[in-house]
């Protein structure tokens, strides 16, 4: 091994060490600092040229992440999300109702505007309508977060990993819902079940949930009915095939044209973290890729074994617990084209990498979000209670998403 491959290694290794862990030993160095100083060190060790450190990011996925966050922060300032879930979640009229309104809000919402955000935006009020009630909110929040975590696997702008493998499997819209869609609608029944069979007890200490959940007032009313339009037509536009980067964009930028909201209100809702981080990633991963240790990896273990629908799910789905699901996809990326850059491939990973998301408090960051700001607000989710509905959730989805995708080849 030469002195460039050990050093590419190592700064890789270190990376990912701190990034599975989420910090460094001793260090206050969160996953995006150590993501951005791996990606820095690979070009200052000259692992890298500077210029093929900028050829490695994606910036097709980057943009098409910017560009939704910003459209997202405009239905949120507006009020849209929060208005569309207190006029769904006042129809119900029992605690099954109200757990299957959720997990359909969630799910729904998910498929279609990342499903981060979607945390950030049904926590509270979920927490809001339990408390109207009375009931524990735990059954909720869990609906929230492994709803959203499963129904982000329908499309390409569920989740970040999806953009990352649409992007370089060059996989479209339609094409990647018609395949992972019937996953995420099966996956949401299974949610329902596991959560309604867990806290069944407690569900049914929830009799009458008429009017129960808060109706929003004060939105911006004018703002809400420009994003909800200008979020359709980006949709629309996503179906009829055209470049997705530049639709998020191109809407992005619609949206910013306006008299109403102060720009910096919105710069504040984007995750500017999460794009800082995947872009000292993408170099990361560029850096140990230049070694061609990975792809005598697969050669060593076998093409045939690893691009096998179960395999290559089952071993997404365990990185992805190790060092969280969009490294993971990261770290297949450079192995796509030697595991045959199959649209089946990239679909397995799509979709095994999100599933796996729900297996432990530390799965993907929806279930961080929905805890931390729960714990804010006084609900604790102990790990141990995210356990009891995240193993089963996950093994009985990866279960249906292994056998699906096999069959429908």
């Amino acid at each position: 091994m030469s002195n460039h491959d050990l050093l590419a290694l190592t700064i890789f290794a270190l990376t990912y060490f701190a990034i599975a862990g989420g910090k460094f030993p001793s260090l206050r160095l969160d996953r995006t600092g150590a993501a951005f100083v791996g990606a820095v060190a690979m070009v200052l060790t000259r692992v890298l040229t500077g210029r093929d450190a900028l050829a490695a990011i994606d910036f097709h996925t980057i943009t098409l992440l910017l560009g939704m966050m910003i459209v997202v922060a405009y239905l949120r300032v507006g009020g849209a999300f929060s208005l569309a879930a207190d006029a769904l979640l006042q129809r119900v009229k029992s605690g099954y109702g109200l757990l299957a309104m959720t997990v359909i809000v969630a799910g729904v919402l998910a498929a279609f505007f990342i499903n981060d955000v979607v945390c950030l935006a049904l926590t509270p009020l979920v927490i809001e309508t339990a408390e109207a009630l009375d009931a524990n909110p735990i059954p909720y929040l869990l609906a929230v977060v492994t709803a959203s975590n499963v129904g982000s696997v329908a499309t390409i702008t569920g989740n970040p990993q999806n953009m990352i493998v649409a992007g370089f499997a060059h996989l479209g819209y339609l094409r990647f819902a018609a395949h992972l869609a019937p996953v995420a609608i099966g996956g949401l029944a299974i949610v329902f079940t596991v959560i309604a069979i867990a806290y069944r007890h407690d569900l049914r200490r929830v009799r009458q949930a008429i009017g129960m959940a808060p109706v929003r007032r004060g939105a911006a009313r004018a703002v809400m009915i420009k994003s909800a339009v200008v979020a359709s037509v980006t949709l629309v536009l996503f179906m009829g095939g055209f470049p997705v980067h530049l639709v998020a964009l191109g809407a992005a930028a619609v949206m910013l044209v306006t008299r109403r909201i102060k720009p910096a209100r919105i710069y504040t809702r984007v995750d500017w973290t999460t794009l800082l981080m995947f872009a000292g990633l993408f170099i990361v991963v560029a850096g140990a890729q230049s070694t061609g240790l990975p792809a005598q990896l697969v050669k060593w273990i076998g093409v045939e074994r690893m691009t096998g629908t179960a395999t290559l799910a089952i071993v997404s789905a365990v990185l992805s617990n190790i060092v969280s699901n969009v490294p993971a996809v990261l770290l297949f990326r450079p192995l796509f084209p030697i595991l045959g850059a199959s649209e089946h491939t990239a679909l397995v990973l799509a979709s095994s990498s999100t599933l796996a998301g729900n297996l432990t408090v530390v799965g993907s960051i929806a279930n961080l979000i929905v805890i931390e700001t729960a714990h804010r607000r006084g609900v604790r989710i102990s790990f141990y209670k995210y356990l009891r509905v995240g193993v089963p959730i996950t093994i009985l989805t990866l279960a249906g998403d292994i056998l699906f995708l096999s069959w429908w080849r």
